[in-house]
């Protein structure tokens, strides 16, 4: 995994992240974002593009106990089944043909609001 998107995404969704990605590896959920670690190429486009500073290099969010958490919960966005659907997202190899998925996984689902 390259990047991932913390808490400060939740209830933002601002997609600029999503514009500026090249291969197209920002999936959106019903209250946040996620990184397809598998599918990012490490270029950083978007932490620089994110307005709320949510989006970190995972080795930073390592170092971080407030962030440590997304960093599993972005690899179960992607391996677990997530609640409404039949099986994992796997590596779909881009959102924009899926859509968005509208749905999180538990731990996004149970944050407080951001607004």
């Amino acid at each position: 995994m390259a990047y991932v998107i913390g808490p400060g995404c939740t209830d933002i969704l601002d997609r600029s992240c999503i514009d500026v990605c090249p291969v197209d590896c920002i999936y959106v959920g019903d209250r946040k974002s996620y990184i397809n670690g598998n599918e990012c190429i490490d270029c950083g486009a978007c932490e620089v593009e994110c307005p709320v500073e949510a989006i970190v290099v995972d080795r930073v969010a390592k170092k971080k106990p407030e962030l440590t958490p997304f960093l599993e919960d972005q690899v179960a966005f992607f391996a677990d089944v997530l609640p409404g659907r039949d099986a994992p997202l796997g590596d779909p190899n881009g959102a924009t043909p899926l859509g968005p998925v509208g749905v999180d996984t538990p731990l996004v689902a149970a944050l407080p609001s951001n607004q």
